[in-house]
């Protein structure tokens, strides 16, 4: 467990409170999780019901195996003891497991002792365990006897279980309460895993229903079907507001965490992609039916996808998510920039208006446009100050966060600030000691013409702003408040609230990379979880990609702002997901017995491709004389050598002087 101090924790609250998508956050960062689904099967008329299941189940990693008990309700206290310290439960919920207790069929039954039998095998198990229930304990006492006995029953297990854990929290609203210990833990890694909609990573799922706890009364159901709802990871006291008039001013409480809300570090430790499913991924392209050679680059993009899912047969991200970032930077670093065209674009994109809306659209993703705050003069003044970085960063955070909460499986980076590319540049030359020259891109007005004179004045307001920082500190923050300005700020609390959350990110454009050029040192995991579609030929784009060890996959070279590039490519990389994850496996080979035959077959005394099977060879021409079988058609009423060619679907009719080649692989369709 993330947290220090505690192993077995209870996570209580009511109907659609969070409880369920809480307790999952906390087993987040461990590599393999049995999910223990303690309710009966429902009512397989019941529509509803079923599809709020199958919400819970996508929202499971591929590396999650699923177990039931409600065949025997005893026999998850057998489950908990027989854990090992190596092993991780998560067990949702005990609503359904005092359902099941309680029903007549398990009866005449000591549900007492089952319920200390529980509490004893959690005090003893050395695994993390988390447990879900519902609190029903604040309503009304139910008018019948079945539901006050559900109401007694579960009371008494809630109160046994967590007397035996070693923490308690109480979700209520989306909001994290911890009961025990007393104390806020003052950090955890909590973090939520892969929303709905990711089928890829749906556990393995026996037996015929691994509902989360169907009760019968309804303060028993599970969480399920909340993906939509914002639903912050909160383990500590909201921190005080920020002034107002900041759209970023709410603070994300997510890891890492303290008593006054989110801190972004050097050296925050942050999940990684699995380690073995992307070369499971790669080395499982090799044995696909495919006519040539395979996928060529893209098959780094398998590679990817397997490793951020957690499954071998990666699928195509299903929901995508633009953050189109506005944020301007005043001074030389704008020169040759239109005054308010920036804003244009920004309001055109939210409007669904535009070339990035259009491409958007067409790869059905949808866009967000972000408002950044404007730079200062770089080569005079810092760009921000440390306190707006730091509300960039956590702003940057909160969208990764809501993101994650919707569903989103695929975030673009796009940008659309007047002067981002020569922050960019001085950002990348305070970083990788790159000369600003040769990272800032050619300067093109909007009729198209190349302007080497703001290109000049570019050059020169990175170059005084390199020699007014030169005995400034380089780590990460005093490089955004000194050279970057608000959107790459916000860039880099995207990238790093979605590491946090396991989002891959598709980066395309200075902005983008200089984010993830910062961003390693707050958090080097982050750079595991971008993808580089392509470098737009940009200078800065190239150099930190090589940093950062992005290839990019295509070189199509468009101009039409950053994130188009991206947009453009996602079509094809989803058909190459779809492709590598539909195709079969190559057939086994099979070759000719020592008389012509297949192995297994009997003779078929030349009678062509098999017995049944019609004879397409061409007939002999007439001619003069006699009609003789030819050596290279034999009639079928005499042995002849097997035509080799016949085994071969669809293959080239032969004639009398092109005789059937056989097939060297013995499994290669024509």
């Amino acid at each position: 467990m993330s947290v220090d101090g505690w192993n077995t924790v209870l996570v209580l609250g009511g109907i659609r409170s969070g409880k369920s998508e809480f307790a999952e956050s906390l087993v987040a960062d461990a590599p393999t999780v049995r999910y223990v689904a303690t309710s009966a099967p429902g009512d397989p008329e019941d529509a509803e019901w079923t599809a709020r299941l199958e919400a819970h189940r996508s929202r499971r990693p591929g590396s999650w195996t699923t177990e039931e008990t409600a065949v025997d309700p005893r026999r998850l206290a057998d489950v908990v003891s027989s854990a090992g310290p190596n092993d991780t439960l998560l067990v949702d919920d005990l609503g359904g497991w005092v359902t099941v207790l309680l029903d007549p069929a398990h009866q005449p039954a000591d549900d007492t002792a089952t319920i200390a039998e529980l509490a004893t095998a959690l005090r003893d198990c050395p695994a993390r365990v988390v447990l879900v229930s519902p609190e029903v304990g604040l309503s009304l006492v139910p008018t019948t006897p079945l539901g006050r006995a559900f109401t007694d029953a579960l009371g008494a297990a809630n109160r046994a279980v967590a007397d035996a854990c070693d923490a308690v929290v109480l979700v209520v609203a989306g909001q994290a309460c911890w009961l025990k210990p007393s104390a806020v833990p003052r950090a955890t890694t909590a973090t939520v895993p892969a929303q709905a909609g990711q089928g890829a990573q749906a556990a393995p799922v026996t037996g015929t229903a691994d509902a989360s706890a169907r009760s019968e009364p309804a303060a028993a159901r599970p969480d399920d079907g909340e993906r939509g709802a914002a639903l912050p990871d909160v383990l500590a006291p909201t921190a005080p507001p920020e002034p107002a008039g900041v759209p970023w001013s709410a603070p994300t409480m997510a890891l890492p965490v303290v008593a006054t809300g989110l801190v972004i570090q050097a050296g925050m430790e942050l999940p990684m992609p699995d380690e073995y499913s992307g070369p499971q991924a790669t080395e499982r392209l090799a044995t696909l039916d495919v006519p040539g050679a395979g996928l060529g680059v893209l098959e780094r993009v398998v590679g990817f996808a397997a490793a951020t899912q957690g499954t071998a047969t990666p699928a195509p991200w299903g929901t995508v998510r633009v953050l189109l970032l506005h944020g301007d930077h005043a001074g030389g670093a704008a020169a040759g920039s239109v005054p308010g065209e920036s804003a244009r674009r920004a309001a055109q994109a939210r409007a669904g208006q535009g070339v990035l809306a259009r491409l958007a659209a067409e790869s059905g993703a949808g866009l967000q446009v972000v408002d950044a705050p404007t730079a200062e003069p770089m080569e005079g003044v810092a760009a921000l100050d440390h306190e707006t970085v730091e509300k960039a960063l956590r702003h940057g955070w909160r969208l990764a966060e809501e993101a994650a909460d919707a569903g989103v499986q695929l975030l673009v980076l796009a940008s659309c600030g007047a002067g981002a590319d020569a922050a960019a540049a001085a950002v990348l030359a305070a970083t990788a000691g790159a000369e600003p020259p040769a990272v800032l891109g050619r300067v093109v007005t909007a009729s198209g013409e190349i302007d080497d004179a703001a290109w000049m004045r570019r050059c020169a307001a990175v170059r005084d702003a390199m020699h007014r920082t030169r005995r400034s500190p380089r780590n990460a923050k005093d490089v955004l408040a000194e050279l970057g300005g608000g959107d790459i700020a916000v860039a880099t609390g995207v990238l790093l609230g979605a590491t946090a959350r396991r989002i891959p990110v598709l980066l395309d454009g200075p902005v983008g990379l200089a984010a993830g050029m910062v961003s390693r040192d707050l958090a080097g995991q982050a750079r595991h979880w971008c993808l580089l579609a392509d470098c737009g030929g940009h200078p800065a784009v190239r150099l930190a990609a090589d940093v950062l060890g992005l290839t990019p996959l295509l070189d199509l070279r468009l101009d039409l702002g950053e994130g188009a590039n991206a947009l453009a490519a996602l079509p094809l990389l989803r058909s190459v997901l779809s492709l590598a994850a539909a195709l079969p496996t190559r057939p086994e080979p099979t070759h000719p017995g020592p008389g012509g035959d297949e192995p297994g077959r009997e003779g078929d005394g030349g009678q062509g491709p098999g017995d049944g099977e019609p004879d397409f060879r061409e007939p002999e021409p007439a001619g003069p004389g006699p009609t003789t079988p030819s050596p290279a058609a034999p009639s079928p009423s005499e042995p002849g050598p097997a035509t080799t060619g016949s085994a071969i679907t669809g293959s080239a009719t032969t004639g009398p002087d092109q005789p059937a080649q056989p097939d060297p692989a013995g499994w290669r369709a024509g």
